[in-house]
């Protein structure tokens, strides 16, 4: 193996070290910030359990035709 083999792989494997570790902190911080979001809400009267807005109570799905059954 060359030498400069050798340094691209350090690299490769330093880039993949940095991302990984990236990908672990954002998802700590995701998960704290899902944490917040849910005791905010509950202390505004809020539930934790939402329907999702597209398909709530306010939006209706289209209707389907008789032949579609």
């Amino acid at each position: 193996m060359t030498q400069a083999h050798s340094r691209a792989l350090d690299t490769e494997a330093e880039a993949i070290a940095t991302l990984t570790a990236i990908s672990q902190v954002s998802a700590r911080m995701a998960k704290n910030l899902r944490i917040i979001a849910a005791h905010r809400q509950s202390e505004e009267g809020g539930t934790e359990n939402v329907k999702n807005e597209r398909y709530g109570y306010d939006h209706r799905r289209a209707e389907k035709c008789c032949r579609c059954y």
